[in-house]
């Protein structure tokens, strides 16, 4: 591979670390990346020692709280840093890692494929909030998009073969369960803070443990995979499979099935972006045959997992419905890891805010802002008059 400029929006989180851990392990095999440009929400601290460690000379920080950048100084400071960095740096050709946490991410990926860029995409939100807009810009602008969440780059990997998205009779998305998947409905309801944050699995940031828990993250995926491979609702289907072994399958119309399986280890599905269509020596975790000894599967309770089916309904509705339900998902969730609602509340606040904002189609990123805005203020007003139960 030819030496690549790498740009990593969300460099300080979970993906972002991973992803610079696979950039050390993939120079040490000759394979060179460039990074000329990281973006981080808080942790200034942290980002300015990675720009120093990799040589980075422009540094987006969007809220600095008071920290000063160890190393190096930001660039670029500010609610819209990552945006003006994008805008500054990216040039044709680049690599850009979308890893923001939430709707912060959606306009500098915008911006990113815009220029030319193609984008491992690890931000749910870029797809749910804005797919309409999304997709036909990759085309228009003939970049790839390289999904980083492990069970889209299971499905990715799956259609490697070429075949016509048609020869699929479905996606079969697989969810860990999170903690409460053993629990009673109204033990989940009651769920403390700490209890969410308990993940059997996956070692994550906050709020994606909190959608893990909730199954807003599969439900996130289950839209985010309706954009990417232009799949119907119908034909997307979650499972709980509490190994987190297999990430997902494809089913085809023929019978055959086809799956991705590996250890839950997010620098595989990072480093495959990074590296693809090439496959090179990894530094994530390898399968033990010997100790391997089952797999288990088992139905999505939705009574317990709500969050399920307010996805299917966002599918079938479109337009700004998946921005809504992300922004009243956001608000929702810090609520929640501030105390102020119960973590059944949840999904409750996101199906009234899709009830009382009305869906229009998206034509521009103001469509996404104005309805991302209207959910805001609706699980706000209905937060500050809530009581956790």
């Amino acid at each position: 591979m030819r030496k690549r400029r790498l740009i990593i929006l969300g460099s300080t989180g979970s993906i972002g670390t991973s992803t610079l851990e696979a950039v050390e392990h993939l120079e040490g095999a000759g394979v060179q990346f460039e990074v000329v440009g990281l973006a981080a929400g808080r942790n200034a601290s942290l980002a300015g020692e990675q720009a120093q460690r990799f040589g980075v000379r422009h540094l987006a920080i969007v809220e600095r709280n008071g920290e000063r950048p160890c190393g190096a100084a930001p660039t670029f400071e500010g609610p819209d840093a990552a945006l003006r960095m994008v805008e500054s740096v990216a040039q044709p050709g680049d690599l850009v890692v979308g890893a923001m946490v939430g709707a912060a991410g959606l306009a500098p990926t915008l911006a990113a494929i815009d220029r030319g860029c193609d984008i491992a995409l690890a931000n749910k939100e870029t797809l749910v909030a804005a797919g309409e807009l999304v997709m036909p810009l990759v085309r228009e602008r003939g970049v790839h998009l390289l999904p980083v969440d492990s069970e889209h780059s299971a499905i990715f990997q799956c259609l490697q073969s070429g075949r016509s998205i048609d020869e699929v009779r479905r996606l079969v998305i697989t969810a860990s369960g999170g903690p409460f998947r053993t629990w009673p409905v109204e033990r989940v309801h009651a769920a403390t803070v700490e209890e969410a944050l308990d993940h059997p699995t996956w070692n994550m940031g906050r709020k994606v443990t909190i959608d893990s828990a909730s199954m807003m993250n599969k439900a996130l995926e289950m839209i985010e995979a309706h954009w990417l491979f232009g799949l119907p609702s119908e034909r997307i289907e979650p499972i709980i499979h509490p190994q987190s072994i297999v990430h997902s399958f494809v089913e085809f119309v023929d019978g055959s099935t086809i799956a991705q399986l590996s250890p839950p280890d997010m620098r595989l599905p990072i480093q495959y972006a990074l590296t693809w269509p090439e496959r090179l020596d990894g530094c994530a975790r390898r399968m033990d045959w010997d100790s391997f000894r089952r797999l288990d599967f088992e139905a999505v309770d939705t009574a317990k997992f709500p969050a399920v089916d307010l996805a299917r309904r966002v599918m079938v509705e479109g337009g700004t419905a998946g921005a809504v339900f992300n922004a009243a998902n956001e608000v929702a969730v810090e609520a929640f890891l501030e105390r102020r609602i119960a973590f059944g509340q949840i999904p409750e606040l996101v199906a009234e805010a899709m009830d009382q904002v009305s869906v229009v189609p998206v034509r521009t990123l103001a469509d996404i802002d104005t309805a991302d805005a209207a959910a805001r203020e609706v699980v706000g007003a209905a937060v500050a008059d809530a009581q956790p139960s």
